[in-house]
């Protein structure tokens, strides 16, 4: 059974987004039990700050190269995964079905209940906490969110957060950059 909205359409079996470009990933698992309930934003960049490369794709696959960038060398070793990435071009990359547990928000904690990761999805913005993130990346998440909240009918508005919010002190994205107002206009099909 698939789920289709506007562009994109989930496959309920496989749990991936058609449209999206599958990418190579080794940090994930089964999920035990748990209902999909909740919805995480998050950024990225590799290096920080530089946007683009394909260092994002080898970090969630295992395989980033210590040796190419300084910063590199502080993250080499870490499984970490998310769901979906929005490359600042809005181009979508799905590296982990939603239905498994990608290992996104770690140490973390959403209206009582820790380990987000049993019962979120996460999904990365290509960006950085002060850099303003652009207008296509919010019209593919604010699609994507309504296509996923129909698929995962538990994930309301209300149980749409940052990174930020469900490990605070130890997380920060997606930052102040991030225009909680327009997305939420755009999620409502009313942006500015």
């Amino acid at each position: 059974m698939a789920v289709a909205g506007q562009e994109f359409c989930i496959n309920l079996h496989t749990g991936l987004v058609e449209q999206a470009r599958q990418s190579d990933c080794t940090h994930y698992d089964d999920r035990e039990g748990s209902e999909i309930d909740l919805l995480v934003i998050h950024n990225i960049s590799l290096p920080p700050k530089q946007f683009g490369g394909p260092y994002i794709d080898q970090l969630f696959a295992g395989r980033l190269n210590p040796q190419e960038h300084e910063f590199f060398k502080e993250i080499a070793g870490i499984r970490v995964s998310s769901h979906l990435l929005i490359r600042r071009d809005g181009g979508l990359v799905q590296y982990v079905p939603l239905h498994k547990r990608a290992w996104h928000a770690g140490l973390s904690s959403f209206q009582g209940r820790d380990k987000c990761n049993d019962f979120s999805i996460g999904i990365e913005l290509e960006g950085a906490d002060d850099i303003p993130y652009e207008p296509q990346q919010y019209e593919v998440l604010a699609k994507l969110t309504r296509l996923i909240m129909s698929a995962y009918p538990a994930i309301t508005k209300e149980r749409i957060t940052g990174h930020s919010d469900i490990a605070p002190g130890r997380k920060t994205d997606p930052g102040p950059a991030f225009d909680w107002d327009y997305f939420r206009k755009t999620l409502a099909g009313k942006p500015r």
